[in-house]
């Protein structure tokens, strides 16, 4: 299945489009804790994050993970540069809750150091970890810190790949799928319950991105073969778009 998004981010550079890829690594630093006897905690969906952890987060997320998905890209025949939040002050961030520990709130984003690589036709492939203003290293949710990237770059799209169908109206029944959302019908929606769980977060990236200038975010199932291509190129696509 990775192999089959990197062939379609392959043929997407090769029409034209520039991609940014945004990567988190969740079950990958879970089995690392759990290597060295470690428990993930976790508080309103965020990882508790203390400075042993940290360090695994780092080692995870800017080494192995990052690392196995330009390999992956080179692979397919692409140009790819792996990149996290530290290269060129990427992403710059302050602590967003002292109860989650290094779990940092993005405050800037140096969109330069993209922009250079998909200029001279790299895809540039960001682990999401960043620098604080004081030397320290913070973990940044992924969904987060793509739809903030998203919008620094004034991308046409940002695109948040998952393992559901999209947003459904019944969240046990897939043929419920919403395929379109006005931002402005999210608060509705939330009040509805049909908003709600994890979605949340996802759904409330999207529309940050739509208000800061991004043309349209999209939730898709990352389990369907060619879903990216799906949804970029035909009139229905097969996720959730938000404009």
């Amino acid at each position: 299945l990775k192999n089959d998004v990197m062939n379609d981010i392959v043929l997407m550079q090769l029409v034209g489009i520039n991609v940014v890829l945004v990567h988190g690594g969740g079950p990958e630093i879970n089995a690392m804790l759990k290597k060295i006897q470690k428990e993930s905690k976790f508080l309103n969906g965020m990882r508790v994050t203390d400075q042993e952890t940290m360090d695994i987060v780092q080692q995870v997320l800017a080494g192995k993970v990052n690392k196995d998905l330009v390999q992956r890209l080179e692979d397919a025949g692409g140009k790819a540069v792996g990149l996290c939040g530290l290269d060129g002050s990427l992403l710059k961030a302050d602590q967003l809750d002292t109860q989650l520990g290094f779990v940092g709130e993005i405050r800037e984003v140096n969109a330069e150091i993209l922009q250079n690589a998909s200029a001279n036709g790299y895809v540039p492939i960001v682990s999401t970890v960043a620098a604080g203003y004081h030397g320290e290293v913070f973990n940044i949710n992924a969904d987060v810190a793509a739809a903030r990237i998203a919008a620094s770059l004034g991308a046409m799209k940002l695109i948040l790949m998952t393992d559901v169908r999209g947003l459904l109206r019944d969240k046990d029944d897939e043929s419920t799928l919403i395929p379109v959302v006005n931002v402005s019908d999210v608060s509705r929606l939330k009040k509805e319950g049909i908003i709600s769980g994890g979605m949340i977060p996802k759904i409330d990236c999207c529309v940050d991105a739509v208000r800061r200038g991004v043309g349209r975010a999209h939730i898709i199932d990352g389990r369907t073969p060619h879903s990216i291509l799906v949804e970029l190129f035909t009139d229905e696509g097969i996720g959730t778009m938000f404009y």
